[in-house]
């Protein structure tokens, strides 16, 4: 009787906690991420790096109010100090005043499912909302010597930059160095930035060539455990992800590598350094906090290099600033022998799975056209491959649910004597040939698929806003229907805690017919609890993306059905 009191405390105790997540995390979570899409923290200037000095950050002017970035663009374009990026992937511009990459929206992708949504801005200016860009240039060691800074106008060789028409900036020192910088993009999100020096004085210089990302306040992130968001490398073919609490609380961390990459990633999107892969660097994790605004900034310092009078060096990095596509990673990875650039898509320890399961995946959503058949197609193809094994399980479960009189009789008999009825039980398994563990089979295979495919609509960009049909026009979010509003009939919106959709019901339905075909447990608080189950099932997977309740409740159904089939040829009642 103890046993079964503390059984059903224990299932009292995770109803509540399932409820209390979902009304004090999960409800006030969504909230803010729909605030975060509207809100921008303040931003700052940040300036290049100084060598030899760990952790510095070379003061910047003081705070301003951010600036409109729209707005801000708009002037300086009019004023003839940007060079526009005419691209099929990104728009935006490069701003002469320093020369920065500092303006970014990424062309396929929206704020919105609807394609008439603002697009998404990956990298805004200094002064403004949200702070986000790149800067290359160069560290003298003779501090006395002119080098291009935050506040240098370049001259453009040409008023836009396109993948076919690469933009030359220059800039005169006035003492004898000429800086040149060629600025390249693909059709997709590559920059290359080829800067070169050229020495027209009497003597020798020498410089240390650097690149780095800076962003202002800290994002806000999807809070996950499954999934890295903020600053991340690949240092010595090793992938070191750091969050930004750790960031924040090192103030610098330093790594020496040859080749590799550093950046800072979001759940979709990565704004990385790629340095010259045969060269040797110093890579950093950076924060400060002037006027108490975060900011953050990766950088890479390449080895001094001397400039002789009359001669020319020259050094070229590369910049991935866009949308995190595996096959397009990949392709990068391969070109130009970039380590583990794949890795930026936290695919998580079992990546030797979840990958393999993302490229069926989107093969069969480019095959039909769209994700949410390709969930439905490989969940069948999944049922094929584990057909004989789950076939086994349910004929087993079939004879455990026709034992069921004697197992009620057994229980009868020995009631009061627990001992006796389990030996009972083993000795009726046993000449039976039934294994009263069979019938987890099948929900042991489900385990790793539902954690594959979990993976893949929650980290994919390809899954991203992508549409079934009916309700449900992005996948990798929940259900947006409510039957707590009578799916949109009542004009009322319930909190998150009460976010029940469609499928999350149908998914519950499935789950609570399957559990009919199941042999009932001996004990009967068991069974109360198993009852239960398809109810806290419905509401736990209700916050879940709606591509993993439909792929949930399409196996489930088809689970019942070749369960059905198996028990009508064993001869079991059907209840």
């Amino acid at each position: 009787m103890t046993d079964q009191r503390n059984l059903i405390l224990a299932i009292a105790l995770s109803i509540a906690i399932l409820l209390g997540f979902q009304y004090f995390y999960e409800g006030p979570r969504v909230q803010q991420q729909k605030q975060a899409a509207q809100q921008a923290a303040q931003t700052e200037q940040l300036v290049a790096p100084t060598p030899g000095v760990p952790g510095a950050v070379p003061g910047a002017p003081a705070p301003e109010a951010p600036k409109d970035r729209a707005a801000l663009i708009a002037e300086q374009l009019a004023a003839g100090t940007r060079v526009k990026i005419d691209s099929p992937s990104v728009h935006g511009s490069v701003n002469l005043i320093g020369g920065r990459i500092d303006d970014l929206t990424l062309a396929a992708y929206h704020v919105e499912p609807n394609p008439q949504s603002p697009e998404i801005v990956l990298l805004a200016p200094a002064g403004t909302q949200n702070a986000y860009y790149a800067e290359f240039g160069w560290v003298p060691e003779d501090r006395s010597q002119p080098v291009p800074d935050a506040n240098t106008r370049w001259t453009a060789s040409a008023p836009s930059l396109s993948p076919d028409k690469p933009v030359v900036l220059t800039w005169d020192n006035g003492k004898g160095l000429v800086f040149e910088r060629t600025v390249a993009v693909d059709k997709d999100y590559m920059f290359t930035v080829t800067q070169k020096v050229r020495n027209t004085g009497s003597t020798p210089v020498r410089l240390l060539p650097y690149s780095l990302v800076s962003r202002s306040g800290t994002p806000h992130t999807s809070g996950y455990y499954i999934l890295h968001e903020g600053p991340l490398g690949v240092f010595e073919r090793t992938l070191t992800e750091e969050n930004y609490d750790d960031v924040r609380k090192a103030g610098t961390i330093t790594k020496e590598t040859t080749g590799g990459w550093i950046g800072i990633t979001d759940k979709y999107w990565l704004v990385s350094l790629i340095p010259d892969q045969k060269e040797k660097v110093a890579a950093r994790f950076v924060h400060s906090a002037p006027g108490n605004v975060d900011r953050y900034q990766v950088d890479t310092m390449g080895q001094a290099v001397e400039v002789a009078p009359g001669a020319t060096i020259e050094q070229t990095n590369r910049l991935f600033a866009g949308a995190k596509r595996l096959e397009l990673l990949d392709a990068y990875s391969s070109a130009l022998n970039i380590p583990l650039f794949d890795r930026a898509i936290d695919f998580g320890w079992f990546w030797f799975f979840t990958i393999p399961f993302f490229h069926a995946l989107n093969f069969l959503g480019h095959l039909f056209g769209n994700f949410g058949i390709a969930i439905l197609v490989l969940t069948v193809g999944v049922k094929l491959a584990f057909f004989p094994l789950a076939n086994k399980s349910y004929h087993a479960m079939a004879k455990m649910k026709k034992l069921q009189p004697q197992m009620v009789a057994l229980r009868e008999r020995f009631g009061d004597d627990k001992v006796r009825m389990n030996q009972e039980l083993m000795a009726m398994y046993k000449r039976e040939k039934v294994s009263p563990v069979s019938g987890c089979l099948p929900i042991l295979i489900q385990i790793p698929v539902f954690f594959a495919l979990y993976k893949v609509l929650f980290v994919t960009i390809e899954m991203r806003h992508a549409p079934f049909f009916g309700w449900i026009h992005d996948l990798s979010a929940p259900d947006p229907t409510t039957i707590f509003n009578l799916f949109g009939l009542i004009p009322w919106n319930p909190p998150a805690m009460l976010m029940l959709g469609a499928w999350p019901i149908i998914m519950g339905i499935t789950m609570y017919l399957q559990q009919k075909l199941n042999p009932a447990p001996p004990d009967p608080v068991q069974q109360k609890v198993f009852q239960f189950l398809p109810v806290i099932f419905t509401f736990m997977l209700a916050s879940f993306p709606a591509g993993l309740v439909i792929y949930w409740a399409w196996n489930n159904l088809l689970s019942v059905a070749q369960q059905w089939i198996i028990m009508r040829q064993e001869g079991v009642k059907v209840t």
